[in-house]
């Protein structure tokens, strides 16, 4: 694989555009895609032309998606049938503004629902900068190639790697044959635990991965290679930051490596 390619220096702010409007893009698959339990139906999926939605069905056959593409800096709602509305990211549109455009785009092939439009509601102007967007982009199709590498290595149950809006991060997720009481909103409910394992892009990027439940007593003494580090606050799991692999020709087999110990590590304690 090649290496992971640097960040752009002040990309944030395009990063931050790319986040809101992906809010605003999940809104209609959120809508109308066939709905997972674990929602994986709102999640992008990582492709050469962008970051795609999940399918839509029409109601006069075929599908429409929506596509984020960082490459020529648009947002594309399209159907199977050849059907397609562009919107520009690089205009300075509001969240609001391009959450309202893509439903406006989907009422003319026939969507309709009571869309969560909370879930855009930014009207904030946009700052885009289409050279930090072709370089985020990378970064993440770098990072979809190298999460794809360890999780082509796992046997078991295991989920897509997906690009998701309300962290604007990329990750998959791995599940344990232990499954864990829990309560919720006043009801039970039987999960399976599981390994995350991403890519956040944003501040000082990292790799991350959260097996879940994180087993302190048993995690906190194994030591992690390659700079990696256990993290407990805020969150449980453990890091290790973009700049350590960044650049590197050897940077795809220390973030491979750092994955396995992590697997290795805490699988046992998933299985039981």
């Amino acid at each position: 694989m090649s290496m992971f390619p640097t960040l752009p220096e002040d990309g944030e702010p395009t990063r931050g555009t790319l986040h809101a409007y992906a809010h605003a893009v999940a809104a209609l698959p959120r809508a109308h895609a066939a709905v997972h339990p674990l929602w994986w139906h709102v999640s992008l999926r990582v492709r050469p032309d962008g970051f795609v939605t999940e399918a839509m069905p029409l109601p006069d056959g075929g599908a429409a998606f929506v596509r984020m593409d960082p490459r020529n800096h648009l947002v594309v709602f399209e159907t199977s049938g050849g059907g397609s509305r562009s919107f520009p990211m690089n205009a300075g549109l509001t969240a609001t503004e391009m959450g309202n455009a893509l439903i406006a785009a989907g009422s003319e092939f026939g969507l309709s629902a009571d869309y969560d439009r909370s879930k855009f509601a930014n009207d904030d102007p946009r700052p885009y900068d289409v050279g930090d967007a072709s370089g985020l982009f990378d970064a993440l199709v770098a990072a979809e190639g190298a999460l794809t590498v360890q999780r082509n290595r796992l046997e078991g149950p295991v989920g897509p790697i997906q690009l998701w809006p309300h962290g604007f991060d990329l990750a998959f997720e791995w599940f344990g044959s232990r499954v864990v009481p829990t309560a919720e909103g006043g009801e039970s409910n039987d999960l399976r635990a599981q390994i995350n394992l991403g890519f956040y892009p944003a501040g000082d990027a990292y790799f991350y991965s959260n097996p879940w439940p994180f087993e302190a007593d048993l995690l906190l003494d194994v030591d992690l290679p390659g700079g990696a580090e256990w993290h407990t606050e805020g969150w449980e799991g453990s890091i290790l930051l973009y700049a350590e692999v960044v650049d590197r020709a050897d940077g795809v087999d220390r973030f491979l490596t750092y994955a396995a110990a992590v697997f290795e590590a805490a699988s046992p304690g998933l299985m039981r």
